[in-house]
């Protein structure tokens, strides 16, 4: 059983290689496009979102989050509705683009808040980025990663099967897709109980 299933995501991986090396370099680029929007921000508008962050940072010093079931909800429920997003994009032939633009711009938020981040703090910054945004993250980008690489896959074999044959049954690859993408789920909802319960308890310890 075991072995079956190591050559079934050994398969996965070696069909889907190319997709996950393109997602993986737009969404770096997008990480670099969101760092250098940092720079272009007007000196106005940096003193603003500082005072936002230094707001942010005093409340959590002292009280840390104060309705974690509150957060826990707005937390899971954005994941959520990402995930419904994109599993709908990736049943459309039209979809297909969109995904490759949601992927991008969690590049960018990443490399925004990281990058305003290390711009004010400096290296207070990266230790905060380092305890407060990365942890999460290591599953929240590779689930959408997973979500986004498998969208596109369907996408491209409903045009293969559309357009240019019609010979090839796809039903067994859309339970295949919506089971993967719930699966994904199930990792954005640890990393959503990750983010309210462990991160803040992280950023209390480094902002004291």
């Amino acid at each position: 059983m075991r072995s079956r299933v190591g050559q079934t995501i050994q398969t996965y991986a070696r069909e889907h290689q190319s997709l996950y090396w393109f997602t993986i370099v737009l969404f770096t680029m997008g990480i670099i496009f969101g760092a250098v929007l940092v720079n272009s921000l007007p000196l106005s508008q940096k003193q603003e979102l500082y005072g936002f962050l230094q707001y942010f940072f005093n409340s959590l010093s002292q009280q840390g989050i104060p309705e974690t079931s509150t957060h826990f909800q707005q937390s899971f429920g954005f994941y959520a509705k990402t995930v419904a997003i994109m599993w709908v994009l990736g049943l459309s032939i039209i979809g297909l683009p969109m995904i490759l633009l949601m992927l991008f711009l969690k590049g960018v938020v990443v490399g925004f808040t990281v990058g305003f981040l290390v711009n004010q703090l400096q290296w207070q910054g990266v230790t905060f980025a380092m305890m407060g945004i990365l942890p999460q993250n290591l599953l929240v980008v590779p689930a959408l990663f997973i979500i986004g690489v498998s969208g596109i896959s369907f996408s491209l074999r409903l045009i293969k099967t559309r357009l240019v044959s019609k010979r090839d049954d796809i039903m067994p690859h859309f339970i295949g897709y919506t089971v993967l993408v719930m699966c994904m789920l199930g990792v954005l909802t640890m990393a959503a109980l990750f983010e309210t319960f462990v991160s803040p308890r992280l950023m209390q310890v480094v902002l004291n």
